[in-house]
């Protein structure tokens, strides 16, 4: 893939949009190869995360259902955090193919690559269920009042958040920005560093 920032967030874009609306009707897949088989696997799990948190907020079902539903959030939480640093390794991974480096006295930005396509994955599966309010039989006036507002600033914040992305991405390929992959470090996750998992193994054995 070349190092085009306006190609690349046009592609993921895309590639956000086609996928959500595909998953609600046909299984997971990843058709993509390289960085969008990449940001395709990252964004399975924000889809996976997405219908499970609303499963959460049931009330007509066990509690033994909602552990388990915590527990499938925190595991697809941890992978969407994990594939956010594969986009980022994976960026890298392009710029040393094609000789980019940028010097250690460039600056780096606040938010990597990976962390904003990860907020416009978020932000795909939002504006479709938004859109999925406002195509509902039994929608009251009211409930669509309500939602076509928060629809609108949705896709004006994706357009923002886009439009950012791709300066981003055209600084780091031209070399002025720097792009270091940071590690979540998920402590709660590590049966190592999580006090209440060790403490309980350790009392197991």
């Amino acid at each position: 893939m070349p190092l085009d920032s306006a190609t690349i967030v046009r592609q993921v874009l895309q590639l956000h949009a086609d996928a959500v609306e595909r998953w609600h009707g046909q299984p997971l897949d990843n058709p993509y190869t390289g960085l969008l088989g990449v940001v395709c696997q990252q964004h399975q799990y924000n889809f996976q995360l997405w219908h499970e948190e609303d499963i959460a907020r049931r009330t007509d079902v066990t509690d033994a259902q909602i552990a388990q539903v915590k527990r499938n959030i925190d595991g697809f939480n941890q992978r969407r955090n994990d594939w956010i640093e594969r986009i980022d390794e994976t960026l890298l991974e392009m710029l040393e193919s094609q000789g980019v480096a940028a010097p250690e006295s460039a600056p780096l930005n606040t938010e990597t690559p990976g962390s904003a396509m990860d907020r416009l994955s978020i932000m795909s599966l939002r504006v479709f269920h938004m859109e999925e309010e406002l195509a509902r039989p039994d929608a009251t006036e009211e409930h669509l009042s309500r939602v076509e507002p928060k629809r609108q600033r949705c896709v004006l914040q994706r357009a923002d958040l886009s439009n950012s992305l791709q300066e981003l991405l055209g600084d780091i390929f031209a070399g002025s920005k720097r792009l270091r992959v940071y590690r979540q470090m998920k402590m709660y996750n590590d049966p190592t560093l999580n006090p209440q998992l060790y403490k309980t193994q350790r009392k197991a054995g």
